[in-house]
């Protein structure tokens, strides 16, 4: 077992846990590394920052995110939001396909938050 933490707050998780060559990690959005939030009303900026700190968080495990099984993407205003949300994700992953779900939601834990991803890896 490893966990990994960005130790920028404390909400009775880590960001990323392993165990048995699996990885899972929590809900990662968009802050900087002081946990400043980025990219207010700017769901490209979020979705960039979002996927900078998922691959944060796999750096701690040693992997990349070629090592990615399974994402998802929980998104506010899905419907406006997908088609860029998506390019910026292709994008992420090149060529490399992990299964995954993009789910539409009310809100996420704060107003400005517009997009969170959580996901599955492994280690070999």
């Amino acid at each position: 077992m490893k966990s990994y933490n960005h130790s920028l707050w404390d909400h009775g998780i880590t960001q990323g846990y392993s165990v048995n060559g699996t990885i899972y990690i929590s809900g990662q959005f968009s802050h900087d590394t002081e946990g400043t939030f980025v990219g207010k009303g700017d769901i490209e900026a979020q979705t960039r920052q979002t996927l900078e700190n998922l691959d944060r968080v796999l750096a701690g495990f040693d992997v990349t995110r070629s090592n990615l099984a399974y994402v998802e993407i929980y998104l506010t205003n899905a419907e406006e939001h997908f088609d860029p949300v998506i390019r910026l994700f292709k994008e992420y992953v090149g060529q490399h396909r992990p299964a995954g779900c993009l789910l539409g939601v009310t809100y996420l834990a704060s107003a400005e938050q517009w997009i969170e991803i959580s996901a599955v890896a492994h280690t070999d």
